[in-house]
């Protein structure tokens, strides 16, 4: 089962060893901030959702995306290593370093054990990990935020692993209990309930606010805008990124066209700045004139007609973009006047004189950067 807000695919990771993991990413439909990678023992339930699932959903929806690696088949060997080649593929992939490591059960003891070897993590999370396939003695010196969360009634490993771990880290940790819950949270409210402070935890010591991507959006030259497609779209998907000065925002194709919807296309992005072009420039209007305006909304269209069909074109043949604003007023205090010179200057904003000037759009092919 997939939610419609988090995007996902299905992988093979090179192990290292000869070998392939089988691995599922999942990604915020609306934009990553950072990666996570979790190991997991969490089976699907008769409902075709694992806690596994909602775990991941829950940090999806605060902007982490994850790559997961299941280990439900006890035939299946967990170890550091395949973490280590996961957070590689991750780096040679999607030039994306994980900072959290999520474990359940082995797949925590193998988080602990791989954290210090990579150097990305911030934060290492687990669930009902065993003391006893962890390295105890790398404890004190793993130098990043834990959590260990575990169910004091766990019939497969028993809480008193939790004590040992928590015992031997050294701060900043953390210990949350699952209550009566059992090993692999089969119930839906263990499993959200985990899910929930999990991800609220990791929000802490991640920051998913967006500086990192703010960071990259400062490298743009002031008054220059940069949109760089997202990794790992070579055969699917259109997802951009959207960068000027400290801001950072999305661009996409819908569903239907073959995108993910994860931010608005680039029509809409062209109507929406002559939008807010058009409502800013009202504002300062009736704000320089001292006027009592109270809001300002600018609904827009744009399709194309016959130039036959319109009337106010100068060209008659072929057909021509048109663009329809419908502009809210709101102040009942303005009077028939004010309301009309506010409106009138709408037509005057920059961008909206830019879309009927001529325009030169002139590109350039510039060399790849180096990596």
């Amino acid at each position: 089962m997939q939610s419609i807000d988090v995007v996902r695919q299905h992988l093979e990771l090179d192990s290292g060893r000869g070998t392939t993991l089988a691995a599922v990413l999942e990604q915020p439909a609306y934009g990553t901030y950072c990666y996570a990678l979790f190991a997991h023992c969490l089976s699907a339930t008769a409902d075709d959702e694992s806690a596994a699932d909602r775990i991941s959903r829950a940090l999806c929806r605060r902007g982490i995306a994850v790559l997961r690696l299941d280990y439900s088949d006890e035939a299946v060997t967990c170890n550091a290593d395949d973490l280590v080649a996961a957070a590689r593929h991750l780096e040679q992939r999607l030039a994306a370093a994980p900072r959290l490591l999520v474990g359940h059960s082995r797949g925590g003891a193998a988080a602990l054990v791989a954290a210090a070897r990579i150097d990305s993590v911030k934060a290492v999370a687990t669930i009902g990990a065993p003391s006893d396939q962890a390295d105890l003695t790398a404890l004190p010196k793993l130098r990043r935020a834990l959590l260990l969360l575990h169910a004091p009634r766990d019939q497969v490993v028993g809480v008193d692993h939790a004590r040992i771990l928590f015992e031997r880290a050294k701060h900043p940790k953390s210990f949350v209990s699952l209550d009566d819950a059992d090993h692999v949270l089969s119930r839906h409210d263990d499993a959200e309930y985990a899910a929930t402070v999990l991800a609220a935890w990791a929000s802490r010591f991640l920051d998913p606010s967006g500086d990192e991507a703010r960071n990259k959006a400062a490298d743009v030259p002031e008054g220059q805008v940069r949109v760089q497609e997202q990794p790992g779209q070579r055969e699917q998907g259109y997802r951009n990124t959207l960068l000027a000065r400290t801001h950072v925002s999305s661009a996409d194709e819908p569903l239907a066209a073959g995108g993910h919807d994860s931010g608005m296309t680039p029509y809409e992005l062209l109507l929406a700045g002559l939008g807010a072009c058009t409502s800013m420039t009202m504002r300062m209007y009736a704000r320089r004139k001292g006027w009592p305006l109270d809001g300002v909304t600018v609904d827009l269209r744009h399709h194309r007609v016959h130039a036959a069909d319109c009337d106010d074109c100068s060209s008659s043949e072929g057909k021509v973009d048109v663009i329809e604003k419908r502009i809210v007023i709101e102040g009942p205090e303005l009077s028939d006047e004010q309301r009309e010179r506010i409106y009138g200057i709408a037509a005057r904003c920059p961008v909206h004189r830019t879309l009927e000037n001529e325009i030169k759009i002139r590109s350039a092919l510039a060399a790849a950067p180096v990596k």
